[in-house]
């Protein structure tokens, strides 16, 4: 038992030693990171305010939203008389919109009558869908036809808009 204690005695002075050793290795370790994040880590570089190239392309590209039409139009399908009360925007990309506006004020009769003829001939169900989608088709495809495509050969107009489509009786 006295050569235990002994051999115990021995160890404690040996494990004090790679004790002391092994925390000053982790102070010095420490230290050195430390300096080195603060000599190559000094943060990110100042950013340097530039222009974009390309803004007028994006810009002309950009989509914008113009009224086609804002009336009334009837309906008899159900066998009542119904006025529907509509608005039509189309949506169109910024370079074509002096073409587009073109169109619109030298057929504005032309393109309500169309119109006007997509409403009186649509189906009561049609007019009633909660996506507009057959309504929306069909307006789409008819703009499609009167103002055709531009010099990229894509259609002038995107896509039609229906804001606002409400329904009334007016045979009371």
């Amino acid at each position: 038992m006295a050569e235990e204690q002994q051999n115990q005695d021995e160890q404690a002075p040996k494990s004090k030693k790679t004790l002391m050793i092994v925390a000053g290795l982790m102070v010095l370790e420490a230290a050195l990171v430390y300096a080195i994040v603060g000599v190559l880590g000094s943060g990110p570089a100042p950013a340097a305010a530039s222009e974009l190239e390309g803004t007028e392309q994006v810009d002309r590209e950009a989509p914008m939203e113009l009224l086609l039409v804002e009336d009334r139009f009837q309906n008899l399908d159900s066998g009542r008389v119904w006025g529907w009360q509509a608005e039509v925007y189309l949506k169109i990309r910024k370079r074509n919109e002096p073409e587009v506006s073109k169109i619109l004020e030298s057929h504005k009769a032309g393109l309500r009558e169309g119109i006007a003829l997509i409403f009186r001939r649509a189906r009561d169900r049609h007019l009633r869908e909660p996506g507009m989608d057959t309504l929306r088709h069909q307006i789409n495809a008819y703009v499609q036809e009167i103002f055709g495509t531009d010099a990229d050969e894509l259609p002038i107009v995107d896509d039609v808009i229906i804001a606002k489509l409400k329904g009334t009786p007016e045979d009371l």
